[in-house]
């Protein structure tokens, strides 16, 4: 034979020679892209060389080992495999300026033929009698892995939908929690409307809104009740309001009606006659300044507020 076709790579005596057995191949093996395949620093540790030594004559016969029989981990899968090597014996990868190759059965085959000598032989057949033996392991086991592989597939999805099942909780609670506290600082205009949008969308029947400076930004907020319900808004007589606005809200949302008190100075909001909210700012100007909405804890205060307006 030419040189190109075998390399005679004596071992070293200065590197420490592994102790060949089945227990310690196996623990060698990793599976990586659907194979199994050993890594090339210990295979040039089994063999007693250098793995600088031991990738030169491979690739002195390149040709012998197409991408099947070996290939170069990505910067990923070397770093799922050194995340193994921890586990399974407590020590890490060793550091490498760069990317290993790795091995699959046919290529360790090629290597009893590359690195010709008696050591290479006889490891390569101890290495190609662990992989025919984990084959057979994983064949004669198939049918359990399988089973083990659908439980487990079973109970990520049941947890999947556990998952989103606590979530849909979650945003309904959210969506429906009744508002108890809630101060806007100067400038959270948005914020402050999108709040009262949602205490105003939150009737089933009726709204009262006692506020004594009104105008058409209040009805703006007014309009995202919903279809049904009925807006009474009590209010001073000296209010921007027209006659007009009013009839334009009632063509289209139906049914706002004005009514006018000078009894307070405060602004309320009572939603369906049992939820009522204490606000800090009249409600086209909310935001603009600071101000609180504070959630009203004591029924009969609500009642003695509805009966004053009579």
């Amino acid at each position: 034979m030419t040189k190109e076709q075998y390399e005679t790579i004596e071992p070293r005596n200065d590197i420490p020679a592994v102790i060949v057995s089945d227990k310690v191949i196996k623990s060698l093996i990793y599976v990586v892209r659907g194979h199994q395949v050993m890594m090339d620093s210990d295979l040039a540790a089994l063999y007693q060389v250098e793995t600088k030594v031991f990738n030169q004559a491979v690739k002195r016969n390149i040709m012998r080992f197409p991408d099947s029989f070996r290939f170069q981990l990505t910067d990923e899968e070397y770093k799922v495999l050194k995340s193994q090597i921890v586990t399974s014996n407590g020590k890490g990868g060793g550091g490498r300026r760069y990317l290993p190759y790795v091995f699959t059965e046919q290529g360790i085959a090629m290597l009893s033929a590359v690195l010709h000598s008696d050591i290479a032989i006889q490891v390569s057949i101890y290495i190609m009698t662990a992989f025919v033996e984990m084959r057979k392991f994983l064949v004669n086991n198939a049918v359990l892995f399988e089973r083990i592989s659908d439980v487990a597939l079973k109970q990520s999805e049941y947890q999947k939908k556990t998952d989103e099942r606590f979530e849909q909780v979650f945003d309904y609670i959210a969506e429906h929690e009744e508002v108890k506290q809630k101060i806007f600082f100067e400038g959270q205009i948005y914020d402050a409307f999108s709040l009262l949008v949602k205490l105003v969308g939150s009737a089933e029947k009726s709204i009262i809104l006692i506020d004594n400076y009104v105008d058409v930004d209040t009805l703006n907020i007014l309009a995202k009740k919903k279809r049904n319900v009925n807006v009474c808004i009590y209010t001073m007589r000296q209010t921007k309001l027209t006659s007009a606005d009013v009839k334009n809200f009632n063509r289209q949302y139906s049914k706002l009606e004005v009514k006018y008190t000078g009894s307070f100075h405060d602004r309320f909001l009572i939603v369906d006659g049992g939820s009522a909210y204490h606000i800090g700012a009249s409600l086209k100007d909310a935001g603009k300044k600071c101000f609180a909405i504070n959630q009203m804890e004591d029924i009969q205060n609500i009642k003695e507020i509805v009966y004053r307006l009579k």
